[in-house]
């Protein structure tokens, strides 16, 4: 090929080198696909599963919280809280105590009585003689004479001791007693009980703002407050050692901490607090047996339909 001119002559070369360069950059590409098939290496795979929730052990009390509150919030037993943490019978705590959260710790086992060993007899050479000591003689005291209307002289029977054993069934029956429950507010339930537990750890009563909430059973009232998330005004009853009964969103509270209530007396207004029930106006009830919840349905008694 004959190029007229310089110019013809260069746009030549430089056309030829361009597609030289295409060509190479096409088969560089072309060996590194073949080159990353032909790897027999894979990229480690790692099966990384959840991490575990780091489990609360300990809880710095706030001001207005009590150690009844407390135990409801992480669903343990009062009493049992109160053990590890060597609180009195009083189960009086203070702002800015810390309390370790276990109530599986056991009571101290209480140590043996020591028996007493009798003593020894002495030995026959220890013992007086008896011609040298003579006993002294009891005197015998009769008892005084009564005179009846018949001139005759009897004996003043002995007053005996009232057995105690009716006074301590009596009172054992009074402590472990059982508990009649009724229905704290009127109206039909919306959500039931599940033992999945959750936010369903009680069951949902439909009413109106203002209505009466009434206790369920006769107690004392540990708990009034705003202090527990989740559960808006809050009134927490205890009943006896094992049951205690809770009542929750409440629009205003009627009683405080320490009253003693009876069963049907009026303890706060329904409120419509929380979003269980997308802001309808109800009462969050629930009863816990030794910190636990339970399925209150079976405990209230049947309502006509």
């Amino acid at each position: 090929m004959i190029f007229k001119n310089h110019t013809q002559l260069s746009t030549a070369c430089l056309h030829c080198f361009l597609c030289n360069l295409k060509v190479i950059f096409i088969l560089i590409v072309f060996l590194f696909f073949v080159a990353c098939s032909a790897s027999t290496q894979r990229a480690p795979v790692y099966n990384r599963t959840q991490p575990p929730t780091t489990k609360i052990t300990r809880h710095v009390v706030a001001l207005g919280e009590t150690l009844y509150s407390i135990a409801w919030r992480y669903g343990l037993d009062y009493k049992g809280l109160a053990r590890a943490n060597r609180i009195g019978s009083s189960y009086r705590i203070f702002p800015g105590q810390v309390i370790y959260l276990n109530d599986n710790v056991q009571p101290r086992s209480r140590p043996k009585p020591s028996v007493a060993v009798a003593p020894s007899p002495p030995s026959p050479s220890s013992i007086p003689s008896a011609k040298k000591y003579k006993p002294a003689q009891k005197k015998i005291i009769s008892s005084p004479p009564v005179i009846t209307n018949s001139n005759k002289t009897t004996t003043k029977p002995r007053s005996e001791k009232k057995s105690t054993k009716a006074v301590r069934a009596s009172s054992t029956q009074a402590k472990s007693g059982k508990i009649f429950w009724r229905w704290p507010a009127r109206g039909r339930v919306l959500t039931n009980f599940s033992r999945n537990g959750g936010l369903k750890k009680g069951i949902d009563i439909e009413g109106k703002k203002g209505e009466s909430v009434i206790a369920a059973a006769s107690g004392e009232v540990v708990y009034a407050g705003s202090g527990l998330r989740g559960y808006g005004k809050l009134v927490i009853i205890k009943h006896s050692d094992v049951y205690l009964s809770a009542y929750a969103h409440n629009q205003r509270l009627r009683v405080k901490e320490g009253d003693i209530v009876k069963a049907g007396q009026r303890i706060a207004d329904i409120g419509s607090s929380g979003t269980g029930t997308k802001g309808k106006p109800r009462l969050h009830f629930q009863i816990r047996r030794d910190g636990k919840p339970i399925n209150p349905l079976p405990l209230l008694p049947k309502r006509k339909t």
